[in-house]
Formats: structure tokens, C-alpha cells, sequence
């Protein structure tokens, strides 16, 4: 189905979770199953676009996983998808996007859609969503104090404002801002990425 990484890996030690969510997934994408981070490693080839990954596993954990994907292969788009609460050590992990368990069928499509259409954005825009999906998730998790006093959440503010300079540049290149900010608002279900957009004009 698709292009040559359209593939899904679902990896979870919850056996019957991870067989769950590939079930769910099943119909529209070719979808394989780890069930543990080695198994996923080894798993891990040119077939997949999209790997969801659960932190809290033993042996290796998600978090090790993830780092030995990025130091694999960057296009790999990677959803945590964990119980683990997001906290500012999110900042320096290379995921695009993370979801809290429970997590039902609608959830799990429709991240699986956002993560393929990604696929087609340059890096530098790939980059820009996984900024803006951290800091929402740390302002909707922590208050603006612990925001304020947070080193980690002020160097991701930046970068994100930072980058989002370079992005506006590509913006220019398509037919019209309107035109992007949609496409935007197709792939997210709140709409902070194209109110940005909206609003850095100039």
C-alpha cells in the first residue's frame, strides 16, 4: 500500500495491546508487531514510515529505542504512545509525536494518517511539527510558572520561534499562505501550527 516505507510497526510488551492496535490498523496499512525494543530494531527496515513506540518496556527501553532509530534512519516518523505523562525531559527526544495511553481506534488512525502525510515535508518542516507537538504538550501538562522557570521549555520556545523563520520562507514557495495553513489544519486537530503560520506575517 503507498510508497516503499508506508509500512507501520507497532511495538509494545503488552502482547495483546500491540496486537490490538495492529489489528486496528490493519485495513489500511501493512502493519508488523515488536514486542520488545529489540525485537523492533530488528524489525526496522526501508518498509517503515511509521513506528509506535511505547516507553516503558523492559529490557530496552522506548526511550533507547527511539535514540537508536534516529541514529538509524531521521525519516522514520516515531508516536510514543506510553502511559508515561509528558515532562520536560520530552525536549531532547527525537519523537514526532506522543499520545497518553488509553488510546481508542480513532485516536490510533488518525495519528497514523497525520504521521504518513508528514512524509511528504521536508525535514526542516518535519522538525517544526515535532517542536510544536512538544511545546503543546508541556503547556497543556505544566503550569506557566513551572513553563517560565523551565531552561529546557525556553531553548525549545526559541528553536521553535527559531525555525519557524525558515519554514515561513518555504511558505512563500506555494501558492498562497491560505493554501498551507489548510494543509496544516488537515493534518492536526487543533489548529496552533496554522494559527502560527496566520500570524507571522512578515
Amino acid at each position: 500500500m503507498g510508497d516503499d516505507s508506508s509500512g507501520v510497526l507497532v511495538v509494545d510488551d503488552e502482547q495483546r495491546l500491540a496486537d490490538l492496535f495492529a489489528l486496528w490498523l490493519d485495513d489500511e496499512w501493512d502493519v508488523s508487531v515488536a514486542y520488545d525494543g529489540q525485537e523492533c530494531l530488528e524489525k526496522l527496515d526501508d518498509s517503515i514510515g511509521v513506528v509506535l513506540l511505547d516507553r516503558r518496556m523492559p529490557g530496552l527501553s522506548g526511550d533507547e529505542v527511539l535514540e537508536e532509530i534516529r541514529d538509524r534512519n531521521a525519516n522514520v516518523r516515531v508516536v510514543m504512545v506510553t502511559a508515561v505523562d509528558p515532562d520536560f525531559d520530552i525536549v531532547e527526544m527525537g519523537f514526532d509525536d506522543y499520545i497518553v495511553k488509553p488510546v481508542d481506534k480513532e485516536d490510533l488512525v488518525g495519528i497514523v494518517e497525520k504521521m504518513q502525510s508528514r512524509a511528504e515535508y521536508d525535514e526542516n518542516i518535519r522538525r517544526y511539527y515535532r517542536l510544536a507537538s512538544k511545546k503543546a504538550l508541556l503547556e497543556a501538562e505544566k503550569p506557566t510558572p513551572e513553563l517560565e522557570d523551565s531552561e529546557e521549555y525556553q531553548a525549545l520556545v526559541e528553536e521553535f520561534e527559531a525555525l519557524g523563520n525558515e519554514v515561513d520562507q518555504a511558505v512563500e514557495e506555494l501558492s498562497t499562505r491560505e493554501d498551507f495553513a489548510s494543509s496544516f489544519r488537515g493534518f492536526d486537530d487543533d489548529e496552533d501550527v496554522a494559527t502560527t503560520f496566520e500570524d507571522d506575517e512578515g
